[in-house]
């Protein structure tokens, strides 16, 4: 019991940063949205940068949730990371390149860069689920709110940032001297942190106690994802070689089996994702009309969604509250698409206090219901069968953002303003 708790705390601290770096580049991207909109005018970005990552992120993810059971997680992990590392680097250059010029032929580039880090996202974002479906339920918690923290802190420097720099002509730029570019500012941070977390899933993670008594299991039930992390942390995979003397052992259920014994889960988060992104951000951006907050009305609205989403990922801890019933899962669910009518009328008649309201419970219901999903479809299964699980739910999770981006498009036909 003592070499199961220890490292617990420093693992969770590690989760949450390793789960904020995964996602910190293109929520910098999705915050300032508004310096794109400065831009780019005409081209939709927020709609149109989330339609380019998804399709890269959908199909990479597919690919690896297929073959899940004969990729090393380590090189996965870090090829992942590493990825971001150079997707944000090559996008920060781009813009001091330009000076935050316009354009077509930019704006193509930002594209491209954007489809690397859909790439980057199915490789990072799937295999630390799956890692973590077999470690113990806190630390998949803790990653994904990192993952909502990259949102919310995001926004949070973006309206500090607004706040300090709104009288500066073009955004945060004099003639052709740069004073302060926020672009710059949020893509250098970013990059810092991916870089951070390259280091930290190499050298740290791996050797904390916890994780070790973790992946030794898992190796133990037939893994082959883990060699490579417990190679780093001083464990010879005996005990893989061990199981592969007893054939009864290792066997699992296929990814087929676990998709229709789970299949009501996997469509749960179908569904969360495509409520979500068909409101979040292009909606939020575009279709919300003109209020008394003027220029600050989208990122506040886009600070809010983060923030809620945030705190609703720390609601599950309290095992009183936390939702595990399969059908009242499915149910909650459901009547999330009560927001489609509620959004929009309250984009055509309502006044900014109730949008502000109905973004706050969409983050709500959007990180909860996530972290509740995530926590408990795994249970109950071997630690090979966990990965594979991990794998197949942020497939559907991304099949459902593609999806939601997709259904985004509609509420600009329905106004007749493509």
């Amino acid at each position: 019991m003592y070499l199961n708790f220890h490292g617990k705390y420093s693992g969770m601290v590690v989760c949450w940063i390793l789960g904020f770096g995964s996602l910190v580049s293109w929520n910098s991207m999705l915050t300032i949205g508004d310096y794109y909109y400065e831009l780019f005018p005409k081209y939709h970005p927020s709609r149109v940068l989330t339609l380019v990552y998804q399709p890269f992120a959908l199909a990479t993810m597919a690919v690896l949730a297929f073959n899940e059971a004969r990729i090393d997680t380590r090189k996965r992990n870090l090829t992942g990371f590493t990825l971001f590392f150079l997707s944000t680097f090559a996008l920060l250059a781009l813009d001091l390149a330009t000076s935050g010029a316009g354009g077509l032929g930019n704006y193509i580039g930002i594209c491209a860069i954007v489809a690397a880090f859909g790439v980057a996202d199915a490789f990072v974002e799937g295999g630390m689920v799956g890692d973590l479906s077999f470690m113990c339920p806190e630390f998949i918690q803790s990653y994904l709110a990192g993952l909502a923290a990259s949102g919310a802190l995001t926004s949070a420097l973006r309206l500090v940032t607004k706040a300090a720099f709104e009288r500066s002509s073009n955004g945060l730029r004099k003639g052709n001297l740069v004073v302060v570019d926020f672009a710059v500012l949020f893509l250098a941070i970013s990059t810092f942190f991916e870089i951070l977390c390259i280091l930290l899933y190499a050298f740290v993670f791996p050797k904390l106690p916890i994780v070790k008594y973790y992946r030794t299991k898992v190796a133990a039930e037939g893994s082959k994802t883990v060699a490579a992390d417990l190679a780093v942390a001083g464990i010879q995979t005996e005990a893989t070689e061990r199981a592969d003397n007893n054939a009864k052992q290792l066997e699992r259920l296929s990814n087929k089996q676990l998709f229709f014994q789970n299949f009501d889960y996997f469509l749960d988060l179908y569904l969360i994702y495509v409520l979500t992104l068909s409101i979040f951000p292009g909606f939020l951006y575009e279709n919300t009309g003109s209020h008394r907050l003027g220029s600050w009305y989208a990122l506040v609205l886009i600070a809010v969604y983060n923030m809620f989403d945030l705190i609703a990922r720390y609601i599950p801890l309290i095992e009183k509250i936390k939702l595990k019933s399969r059908n009242g899962l499915m149910i909650a669910t459901l009547s999330r698409f009560l927001f489609i009518p509620c959004f929009y009328f309250t984009a055509k008649y309502g006044d900014q206090g109730w949008m502000i309201m109905l973004v706050s419970f969409l983050g709500l219901t959007n990180g909860y219901l996530t972290v509740c999903l995530l926590t408990v479809a795994p249970q109950g299964y071997k630690g090979p069968e966990q990965n594979a699980l991990g794998n197949l739910l942020v497939l559907c999770l991304l099949a459902g953002v593609f999806s939601g981006v997709a259904l985004d498009w509609l509420w600009i036909i329905g106004n007749g303003k493509f």
